[in-house]
């Protein structure tokens, strides 16, 4: 090299295609059917009907959110911040215990991919197949395969598009607007882009999304530790690795197990060498499982060269499925999930707020009662009609008139009602006292829902 010469290493790789194996296997089966099962409830839920009503509805110009005979409001919002937490707890319990077993199993990412790689191979072939036609030359064939894969995920992207915006807008109504080309500008706008998303994220970026954006990727070996089950290549027993005839001996020919074929990186989803050691690319998926078992099936070797193991097991070591973190991550979620069933199960049916009149502090009536008016706003977070009427109590003599005594509430009502509380001035307190207004049934009188105010009565 020249002394004016200077060398110039690239920082950026291009990007590699990855052309994942099909594999057969216990792992590969639980694949499809987690696949099956959550896009059936994806793609059917909109469209499940609970009484006059879309079983699972969003509305969010109501601000209702409807799911199965369950109503939530806004006022619940601590409900969906609960499950929020819950959420989080469970991929950290089942990140202690199990590694990565989210992502390889049940992650949008995952599960989306897996259907738009099985369009892939019902377009362009299987595994040699794809690698042949990507180096073939263009022509009339290659033309017609590659517009059939990109006719099929557009499709698939599209219909995930429409259902998505089918949970926050009833997905008949959609569909008709859809069909007469009157869709609102912001139906238009989400149906768009969560198709974009569904088809760059599945189709276009597949791993790069689990290697380079997915955060999870990042963070989990904070939750890992040598107890943790991931998928592992035992070097012990497959180390030195090379090739051999069938039936040729490795502890003669002084090799280990694996015979150096390649299955397990040419199945993985991420272009990872298992053998390699833990990486934080592995999802999980445990394809290259399945792919090294049929070899060893093939050679006449046990199985489980790869399989899901700690580091622990791998090494010899005593294992400890009960750990510190895996208790207090368990207790914590069966605490919080105990809770939100109880608290949910026993959720008010009616919501009452209370506001006084602060133009006025109080009025003195002809008749020498003095009275406080009050607005109140009821809520019916149910189904089916209630029928109520306004008590008080707390204020001795205090009688409350509202118009009409009795409440009709439809389901789903949210009505303002005037309230007027008055007391004989006698009886009226000097500056403030406190009372309890509630809503009770009409029929029985049980209590649905109170709260506490305050009555201004004559200064001394």
């Amino acid at each position: 090299m020249g002394s004016n010469e200077v060398e110039v290493e690239a920082l950026y790789a291009k990007r590699a295609k990855i052309h994942a194996r099909e594999v057969k296997g216990f792992f590969a089966n639980l694949r499809k059917t987690a696949v099956i099962v959550l896009l059936g409830i994806y793609y059917i839920g909109p469209w499940l009907r609970w009484g006059t009503r879309q079983a699972i509805l969003f509305d969010l110009p109501a601000r209702q959110f409807h799911i199965l005979g369950l109503t939530l409001w806004p006022q619940d919002f601590v409900f969906l911040s609960w499950l929020l937490i819950m959420a989080a707890l469970l991929l950290f319990f089942a990140t202690a215990v199990a590694g990565r077993v989210w992502c390889g199993y049940v992650c949008p990412q995952t599960v989306w991919t897996e259907i738009f790689v099985w369009m892939e191979r019902i377009t362009e072939g299987s595994f040699n197949q794809r690698i042949k036609l990507d180096k073939a030359p263009w022509s009339v064939e290659k033309i017609l395969r590659k517009s059939a894969k990109q006719i099929l995920w557009i499709s698939f992207a599209a219909w995930t598009g429409f259902t998505f915006v089918g949970y926050f807008t009833p997905i008949r109504e959609l569909g008709v607007s859809l069909l007469s080309l009157e869709l609102g500008a912001w139906e238009v706008f989400w149906i768009f882009f969560y198709s974009l998303a569904t088809y760059g994220n599945a189709g276009a970026l597949r791993e790069q999304v689990c290697i380079y954006m997915c955060p999870y990727a990042r963070f989990q070996s904070a939750m890992f530790d040598r107890d943790t089950l991931i998928v592992s290549y035992d070097p012990a027993r497959g180390e030195p690795r090379g090739g051999r005839r069938r039936d040729a001996s490795p502890a003669k020919r002084e090799l280990g197990d694996c015979i150096d074929c390649r299955m397990c990186v040419q199945a993985c989803p991420t272009g990872i060498d298992i053998r390699k050691g833990l990486q934080y690319e592995c999802i999980s998926c445990a394809a290259c499982i399945d792919a090294c078992d049929a070899v060893m099936d093939k050679v006449g070797y046990p199985r489980g060269l790869i399989r899901y193991t700690t580091q622990n097991a791998v090494q010899d070591k005593p294992q400890h499925i009960l750990r510190p973190r895996v208790i207090l991550y368990g207790s914590a979620l069966l605490l919080l999930f105990a809770g939100f069933v109880f608290t949910l199960s026993n959720r008010a049916a009616i919501r009452l707020d209370v506001m006084r009149d602060r133009n006025t502090l109080y009025r003195e009536l002809p008749d020498g009662r003095v009275e406080n008016v009050y607005q109140l706003k009821i809520l019916n977070k149910e189904d089916r009609p209630h029928s109520v009427r306004i008590g008080v109590d707390g204020l001795p003599g205090a009688r409350i008139e509202t118009v009409p005594a009795d409440i009709e509430l439809a389901p789903g009502a949210l009505l303002d009602v005037v309230a007027r509380i008055s007391v004989e001035r006698s009886g009226a307190p000097r500056g403030r006292a406190d009372l309890n207004i509630r809503v009770e049934n009409a029929s029985d009188g049980v209590v649905q829902a109170e709260r506490d105010a305050r009555f201004i009565g004559p200064l001394p």
